[in-house]
């Protein structure tokens, strides 16, 4: 674990992420348009639904073990609608440790037509692709997918970013690292996603179309996770939207000793805990729950917030 005495602030403030980082850690991006809707950042949490077009999700919910998947990714987006979901996340490759890899036909086989569907059923919500590959990317952009959500977004390879300037798609771009080994966890975070975003910028993706992730559960101990959710409000200096995941995750099953199908209320406590350190976006599981979770939380801490938003809840 990073010894948390060793964090030099002085490598976390404005100055030190560069010139990109313009907004400063208390002021509010730009809104942003993610296909059929605005996301208008800081006024509320947004909630995003996973969709796991697999059979091998750590949580249990790959959607590839039901008789007709695509029939039953419509479902689940449908119930996530209901629920209160503001988008929904589809892929096709499970990314828990241990992972089966899956090729690019298999992964396409997977995504697109459940992207098509949704597409189809939920024309008035945003549909995010979780991949790492150009081609199941720009597959799944042309079924009606709206974002790119990047697993590997800090590193150098700028295909994919190249795809999402071109499509003028906005992008998540999420930190992972393939060994867990830091001498600065948060400083190097936030110095590994300002590097992502400039390459990003530069591949001509528009800096308000990108959203950050710290990577809760990727590259990262146990103990990095949970230094890391302590000090979430650091990341508000890269002056971007944040996304957190931390939905039924091994961390929470560490500290509670207990299996990922019962984690809902290790997973609440970090969508309030991530919401008061200035999260835009929870990617989660159980969305009626985090919805509530969630509203209730943005009436106390966002601005603006009272009982008439938070009486709204499903």
């Amino acid at each position: 674990m990073t010894d948390r005495s060793t964090i030099d602030r002085s490598t976390i403030d404005r100055e030190s992420v560069g010139a990109g980082s313009e907004l400063g850690a208390d002021a509010r991006p730009a809104p942003l348009q993610i296909g059929p809707a605005w996301f208008a950042w800081g006024e509320r949490t947004y909630v995003m639904g996973i969709l796991n077009v697999t059979p091998d999700s750590f949580s249990g919910d790959g959607l590839l073990q039901a008789p007709d998947p695509v029939a039953a990714a419509v479902e689940a987006g449908r119930r996530m609608r209901d629920e209160g979901a503001d988008l929904l996340d589809v892929g096709g490759e499970s990314t828990r440790p241990g992972h089966a890899a899956v090729d690019v036909a298999d992964e396409l086989a997977r995504v697109v037509p459940v992207v098509r569907a949704l597409r189809s059923a939920l024309p008035d919500l945003p549909i995010s692709v979780d991949t790492t590959k150009v081609a199941v990317a720009a597959a799944a952009l042309d079924a009606g997918a709206d974002l790119v959500n990047d697993v590997w977004g800090v590193a150098p390879d700028a295909d994919l970013l190249r795809l999402a300037a071109a499509r003028g798609a906005p992008i998540v771009l999420m930190h992972n690292r393939a060994d867990a080994r830091y001498t600065n966890l948060v400083a190097e975070v936030i110095e590994d996603l300002e590097r992502a975003i400039e390459r990003a910028v530069g591949a001509g993706i528009a800096r308000d179309a990108i959203i950050v992730d710290p990577g809760i559960g990727f590259g990262k101990t146990a103990e990095h996770n949970l230094e890391l959710l302590r000090e979430l409000s650091a990341l508000r200096v890269l002056g971007r939207p944040i996304l957190l995941g931390t939905s039924r995750k091994s961390t929470l099953g560490k500290v509670l000793d207990l299996p990922a199908d019962q984690r809902l209320e290790a997973t609440l406590a970090t969508t309030a805990l991530g919401i008061a350190a200035g999260v835009d976006i929870v990617r989660v599981h159980d969305v009626r729950e985090n919805v509530r979770a969630a509203r209730m939380t943005d009436a106390i801490v966002r601005a603006g917030g009272g009982p008439v938003a938070a009486a709204s809840a499903p």
